[in-house]
């Protein structure tokens, strides 16, 4: 260990939205293969001695054989092929541009290819550097919105099913949207869960996020520090300096070859840009833990928390500053500890909290996901969830299963993220409604093959679920 005042723990969230099988361009699977190539491939080559969620509705997506192809087709013909058609037809100015953006997908190419076109390997064999990976609930819902004990255990233990039959054991969790109720630690611990991450960043002071709680119920609740987190998440953060890759602007042929200022992209200046946000990173991380240590005379904790995707999807230096953190940690004196190191090192000095309902998202609650303006996907999902709850012990195993998973998709957050944000137009309103009509199918046919046709990309969604707390009087 270090011998500087404390320990970092990086945290990254692996997560899509279950859209294999559901759309193309602008809204569908193009979401899942870009976060795949741009991001998840990028930045599992370079990660080590951090924190990964995998959850298990990204899993399923990239487990079904028929996903590997469209994702190599996409790959090669819609980035690599329009990379290529850039460099033979841009201004001069901006060639350099195009063919780091070919050189970005080749390489993505490469590592795809490494793991034997399965994206999922590339997670498995990542834990080979000391990268903890951890389940989330099966289709990434918030869970203290739902509405009945049994449906958040479904939620829970077919995530953890999933994740034990893919990458083994957990001791961990990821809340999704980091979203919080007192009294959910209690629920953990009941499937085993012995920590997870919360935000509490609006009920309490900053520097009290740099020691972890330990819940009534047992299991140590990571408070993420979220001055740290801005650092990149504002608007102002690293990734908007004005030199680096524009994620919006694009080439006739659809890639990206501009500056965030509109000028030609230089690939060069970026890199250097990124490796002194590196410095700058640890020496802000370092100043903050000795605060923290001449303050309290403890040795801290800094649990730091974004979307996987932030790095190299919408920040495409963002690989780069990662790997160079990593690298230049120790030189900084900063410590780096997966969470499971973390709650063996600080398990003991946790303190004690009263832990308020919380969220990672705007204003650190609810509304996203439960306000007037998506009330009405709010209210459908949990007497959805009632209505199938009630009816699956009457129903033939096949219909049970069905319905559940139709459920399962409705209590997504992504749906009512991207229809609160306006981001997808009718596309996540359309989803959630599918999946209940569906749902109902299920629970009101009496025929399990009632020739209604069921999408190749539900029957990949989760393979492991958990039925028995449905079935459980």
């Amino acid at each position: 260990m270090s011998e500087g005042s404390g320990d970092l723990a990086i945290v990254l969230h692996s997560h899509m939205p279950y859209v294999e099988g559901f759309g193309t361009y602008p809204f569908g699977e193009e979401w899942l293969f870009d976060a795949v190539v741009r991001s998840h491939l990028p930045v599992l080559e370079v990660a080590r001695d951090l924190t990964m969620t995998v959850t298990p509705v990204l899993a399923d997506q990239l487990e079904e054989a028929g996903t590997r192809e469209r994702l190599e087709t996409f790959l090669n013909d819609h980035r690599i092929g329009a990379a290529k058609r850039d460099v033979e037809t841009a201004e001069p100015d901006y060639v350099d541009a195009a063919r780091a953006e070919v050189a970005r997908y080749e390489r993505s190419a490469a590592l795809l290819a490494s793991h034997g076109g399965d994206p999922l390997a590339a997670f498995s064999v990542a834990r080979e550097r000391n990268v903890s990976l951890i389940p989330s609930s099966a289709t990434h819902a918030v869970l203290p919105l739902l509405a009945t004990r049994a449906g958040l255990d479904v939620q829970v233990a077919s995530g953890i099913a999933s994740h034990r039959r893919r990458f083994g054991e957990s001791s961990g969790f990821w809340l999704p949207e980091c979203a919080y109720r007192p009294g959910l630690e209690s629920d953990l611990a009941r499937h085993g869960i012995d920590w997870f991450c919360i935000d509490q960043s609006r009920h309490e002071p900053d520097d009290r996020a740099l020691r972890p709680v330990r819940t009534g119920a047992g299991p140590l609740a990571f408070t993420i520090d979220w001055p740290a987190v801005a650092w990149l998440w504002d608007m102002s953060g690293y990734p908007s300096w004005s030199g680096y890759l524009d994620f919006h602007r694009l080439s006739m042929n659809g890639v990206h070859i501009f500056r965030i200022d509109g000028g030609p992209y230089d690939p060069d200046a970026a890199s250097r840009r990124a490796s002194e946000q590196a410095e700058e990173f640890l020496g802000a991380v370092r100043e903050r833990l000795d605060t923290h240590r001449e303050t309290t005379g403890e040795r801290g904790l800094i649990t730091f928390t974004i979307d996987c995707e932030l790095l190299g999807h919408w920040w495409k230096e963002g690989p780069e500053w990662l790997a160079a953190v990593l690298d230049l940690a120790d030189g900084h004196g900063v410590n780096l500890l997966t969470l499971d190191e973390a709650a063996v090192a600080h398990g003991e000095g946790a303190r004690t909290a009263d832990l308020k309902p919380s969220t990672w998202g705007e204003d650190k609650d609810f509304h996203t996901w439960d306000s007037p303006s998506v009330a009405d996907l709010a209210w459908a999902s949990r007497s959805l969830e009632l209505r199938v709850g009630e009816a699956v012990r009457s129903l033939p195993r096949e219909r049970a299963e069905r319905a559940t998973r139709e459920l399962l998709m409705v209590q997504s957050s992504d749906w009512a993220f991207l229809d609160q944000r306006g981001q997808a137009g009718d596309y996540p309103f359309d989803r959630a409604t599918g999946h209940a009509e569906s749902a109902f199918e299920a629970l009101q046919s009496d025929s399990t093959n009632s020739g209604v046709p069921i999408g190749s990309g539900l029957r990949g969604l989760a393979p492991d679920l958990v039925l028995t707390p449905f079935l459980t009087p």
